[in-house]
């Protein structure tokens, strides 16, 4: 049964291909950046779908204000993390993303934090601006030959197999879901996590945050690994233990870490700001989907999904990104 949408409320900044899109096939498309949650709850009746990327949090009490008029809420990237499912579910809103939008830029930065990890490429370029000639200082390690893991084997963690196999790494994996076939594919061999931490010379997670995957490295994971392990999470803070992190870091136990993502975005607690300084970590500012590319793929990709959603489309035909799928069941 195809989805009533005729009015569009655009919440954060996306790219106005979106716009666009949506317009061109006669969908009315209202743009609010900054909205307060009590502005949001005030305008949400007006609306059949939202549009969202990570600065707008679509709570349990939008979605009550939107009760009976809100049938869909977009967000323009892979998590779904600041929209409320099980409230949307109640009040039959549909909730959707764009799994695939940002995976080549979420890989690609993961391939450079690898790189960062094994050549200190950020404090010597740091020192040569000071003025210094820190030549010596600044020693690395080659990536040929070492073992890389990779924990969850979906669109980026098989995106990064890939191309850190082009390096001469050995690349091994973890993903209760990705069979040994698809994973080998990608150059990954399949293991089981136990048999992964003392093998990995490099980790990297790719795992949605849920509660099976929360502080999946943690104290006791990172003691199974072998001595001077480096740890890149470009994925959803939370994953890594920071704490646990950082004192493997200062314990030497763990070589090195690139973040990207953190359990509070703009970081705030102690532990997270001792993490970012720590001269062994390179520290980014959640800027995996953060490519011009990935900003017109993922705005596109929502509109794309709205208007297969309508039925009204021989072209769009396809809404891949629906999370709460019963819905389409159940209720549309």
């Amino acid at each position: 049964m195809p989805v009533d949408i005729k009015r569009v409320l655009v919440c954060d900044a996306v790219d106005n291909a979106c716009v666009k899109l949506l317009q061109d096939h006669n969908i009315d498309v209202d743009y609010k950046l900054k909205l307060t949650k009590d502005e949001l709850v005030k305008e949400v009746k007006n609306y059949d779908a939202l549009i969202v990327r990570s600065d707008t949090k679509i709570t349990a009490e939008i979605l009550e204000a939107g009760a009976g008029r809100v049938k869909a809420v977009g967000r323009a990237g892979a998590g779904v993390d600041n929209i409320n499912i099980e409230a949307a579910t109640k009040h039959n809103v549909l909730v959707l993303n764009t799994p695939g939008g940002n995976s080549i830029s979420a890989c690609e930065l993961t391939c450079f934090l690898i790189g960062a990890l094994a050549r200190p490429i950020c404090p010597a370029a740091t020192s040569m601006k000071e003025g210094r000639w820190d030549r010596k200082l600044y020693s690395g390690t080659e990536l040929y030959g070492k073992t890389l893991a990779i924990l969850g084997l979906g669109r980026i963690g098989r995106e990064v197999g890939v191309r850190m196999n082009a390096f001469g790494m050995r690349v091994i994996g973890f993903d209760p879901i990705t069979t040994s076939e698809e994973a080998k594919a990608a150059g990954i061999e399949k293991m089981e996590l136990a048999q992964i931490w003392p093998l990995a010379d490099y980790i990297t997670v790719h795992t949605p945050l849920i509660p099976a995957t929360r502080n999946l490295i943690s104290t006791d994971t990172l003691a199974k690994c072998r001595p001077g392990v480096r740890v890149v999470n470009v994925a959803r803070g939370g994953i890594i233990d920071e704490a646990a992190l950082l004192a493997a870091l200062e314990s030497g136990h763990c070589g090195g870490a690139a973040v990207d993502v953190y359990p509070e975005e703009p970081p705030k607690s102690d532990t997270t700001r001792k993490l970012i300084n720590h001269p062994k970590v390179v520290a980014t500012p959640h800027l995996g989907a953060s490519t011009s590319e990935a900003q017109v793929r993922v705005a596109v990709e929502v509109a794309e999904q709205f208007i297969a959603l309508t039925g009204k489309s021989t072209v769009y035909t396809q809404y891949a990104g629906v999370v709460n799928r019963e819905l389409l069941k159940n209720v549309f």
